[in-house]
């Protein structure tokens, strides 16, 4: 049976909202496994499916210098020095690993372009991994949060059809 691991950066507890209902709704389909990026294993041996995601800081990924920012704007999760795009780097070069990307982003720029969910997913492409699903995002109103209304519900749907998009040959 297929394996799944979902990896998140969060700093504020959104994107860890988002990922923890991720999570459970791969959970439906195929066992997983939830890590915060400062524990994520990069040895992936056993694992199908890899699930990625954090926030949106200045329309990619996050740096340190924007986790820095964050950390001064109050946040009081996550790591300034390790993120999403350092784990990612640090990871082998795949081949038939399926993956998906997710990102948290304020409502208020829900139109502009980049996101950390497609900066993610151009990573992940060029390690080797197959995209399972476009990459998604997920709504915060303001950058300290909360999550929109029915976002929690909207990830556990799209983790259950991600999980859903992996062949069962795997």
């Amino acid at each position: 049976m297929a394996r799944a691991l979902v990896v998140y950066e969060s700093m504020f507890g959104n994107s860890g909202a988002v990922a923890r209902a991720v999570a459970d709704g791969v959970g439906e389909v195929m066992p997983v496994t939830l890590a915060e990026v400062t524990s994520a294993p990069t040895d992936l041996e056993g694992i199908d499916l890899v699930v990625a995601g954090g926030p949106t800081h200045a329309f990619s990924m996050s740096r340190e210098a924007t986790r820095r920012d964050a950390r001064g704007q109050g946040a009081p999760d996550g790591s300034v020095q390790t993120g999403l795009r350092e784990w990612l780097a640090s990871l082998p070069d795949e081949h038939g690993r399926w993956f998906a990307t997710f990102d948290t982003r304020v409502t208020k720029v829900r139109r502009f372009p980049g996101s950390a969910a497609h900066s993610a997913a151009r990573a992940g492409r060029r390690h080797g991994f197959t995209q399972a699903i476009a990459p998604q995002s997920f709504y915060v109103l303001d950058v300290e949060g909360p999550l929109a209304d029915g976002e929690v519900e909207r990830a556990h749907a799209w983790g259950a059809e991600v999980a859903a998009s992996v062949p069962a040959t795997v």
